[in-house]
C-alpha cells in the first residue's frame, strides 16, 4: 500500500544519495539500490517500509500494512522533506 509521496524538484536519481544518507542517519537496518529505479528498504523487526520510485517519478512510502513502522518513517522524513 502507498501511504505517502515525497515532493522535491530534482530528478530522483540525483536525489537518491541525499535521501539514502538521511535515512541511514535515522534508521539502523537499511538496504538500497539505484538501477533504473531508486529504492530504499527500512527493516524494523518483521516489518518493512519501502521508499521507492517503482510506480512514480517521485519517491513513495510503501508497506504491506499500516502501522507505527510506516508512521515513524513518514514523521522522520518530514523533519527535512515535504511528504504528502
Amino acid at each position: 500500500m502507498i501511504f505517502a509521496e515525497m515532493e522535491y524538484s530534482e530528478d530522483y536519481p540525483k536525489f537518491h544519495p541525499e535521501l539514502l544518507a538521511f535515512v541511514g542517519k535515522h534508521f539502523f537496518e537499511v538496504e538500497s539500490g539505484l538501477q533504473g529505479d531508486s529504492w530504499i528498504w527500512i527493516n524494523d523487526g518483521e516489518e518493512k517500509v519501502a521508499i521507492d520510485t517503482f510506480t512514480s517519478m517521485k519517491h513513495q512510502i510503501k508497506s504491506a500494512k499500516a502501522g507505527s513502522h510506516v508512521q515513524k518513517v513518514i514523521e522522520t522524513l518530514r523533519l527535512k522533506y515535504k511528504v504528502n
